[in-house]
């Protein structure tokens, strides 16, 4: 930003800060200085305002999730004035940003007070699939200072997470308990109704041994064995997630057992179906090809494997899942896939690809059989 003098000036044929026409509300009118006869008009700005301004949107969405202003508007409106008394925060300053997010759609605010919107409301803490610890992942410097990385990722290939960490990004989630909690929070925090879409969504056996490799804590693993009371489930991931899993209910009791370990060298054997939601987009396709092998070296032939992850047009359509392949480009070395990608990595691991199945989620059932 430049030094302005606090004394107008007339100008003729040039703009000031900010002063196009989609920034002015009074009518614009052409002259032969401010557009030149035969030059074309300048290109709208909107759209890409609003992509140079995204990492002001998500530092301000950061800062009403850390002082939890979403909890404070759960019981009906409040002014910036009561919300910074009840936030440790100050009035002037909040009420800017909880304007800026009005204007996104999460507040509304009227005679001087604000309330949640529907969009809003997912950043409370206490209601189902809260987005709370997402928003504290995805805004938290391990991802600001990887997407700082994607001009170097796309000259290089190599994750901005890693050059700026000098360490892969679950290398470094190992060496950090606290963010590692916070990956976890994210991950179990999605809306519960992405596992009511899969468990609707695919004819789960009546009886079986599941085994859900990559499982986190055990959301999914948790109401599958809830819906389907014949099946048992082993949550197969690394020893510090499973040992906060979220098995341990009475109506599972006997049902399930935890193992913690490495599914790039061997998985639990034994399993009639094997899950593996949101693994692959994580990796590289080498390291696909590891997983999917030691998968399959644990199963019998005929058992199936669901794979649960988006599955990208082939045709340049746009997709949801577009944001999130860019995360995986500045994280870490995975990407999204097509179909055809999915089937190329199944064909080249003991599987037969069987179908794939689109659900009102971000992710498709992709289901296999080792043959």
């Amino acid at each position: 930003m430049s030094r302005v003098s606090r004394t107008p000036t007339p100008h003729r044929g040039r703009r000031r800060w900010c002063d196009t026409p989609e920034d002015r509300s009074e009518p614009v009118t052409s002259t032969q200085d401010d557009q030149p006869t035969g030059v074309p008009a300048p290109a709208p700005v909107g759209p890409l305002r609003d992509l140079m301004y995204g990492h002001i949107h998500a530092s301000a969405l950061r800062a009403v999730v850390e002082h939890k202003i979403a909890d404070l508007l759960a019981d009906g409106p409040r002014t910036a004035e009561e919300l910074a008394d009840r936030s440790g925060t100050r009035a002037d300053p909040l009420r800017r940003v909880l304007r800026l997010l009005a204007a996104r759609g999460l507040f509304h605010e009227e005679d001087g007070a604000f309330t949640l919107t529907d969009s809003g409301t997912a950043l409370r803490t206490d209601v189902p699939g809260s987005q709370h610890a997402p928003v504290l992942m995805f805004t938290d410097e391990m991802f600001r200072l990887a997407a700082a990385g994607i001009p170097g990722a796309v000259r290089s290939g190599e994750p901005g997470f890693d050059a700026a960490y000098g360490c892969s990004f679950f290398d470094h989630l190992a060496a950090a308990p606290d963010k590692s909690r916070l990956f976890d929070a994210a991950m179990t925090s999605r809306p519960g109704t992405v596992n009511a879409h899969i468990t609707d969504g695919y004819p789960f056996p009546d009886s079986g041994k599941v085994v859900d490799v990559g499982g986190g804590r055990g959301g999914l693993l948790r109401d599958l064995l809830t819906r389907f009371p014949g099946l048992t489930g082993v949550l197969y991931d690394r020893p510090g997630t499973v040992a906060e899993h979220l098995l341990d209910a009475p109506e599972l009791e006997g049902r399930w057992s935890t193992e913690g370990g490495d599914f790039f060298t061997a998985v639990p054997a034994g399993g009639d179906l094997y899950l593996l939601k949101n693994v692959l987009h994580d990796w590289a396709d080498e390291d696909c090809l590891r997983i999917l092998g030691a998968v399959r070296a644990a199963m019998t032939p005929g058992a199936r494997l669901l794979v649960i992850d988006a599955v990208l047009p082939d045709d340049g359509t746009p997709h949801p899942a577009l944001d999130l392949d860019i995360v995986m480009l500045m994280v870490l070395r995975g990407r999204e896939r097509t179909a055809a990608d999915f089937r190329m990595l199944l064909d080249s691991s003991g599987f037969r690809l069987n179908r794939i199945a689109e659900t009102p989620s971000l992710s498709s059932l992709i289901e296999a059989e080792a043959v």
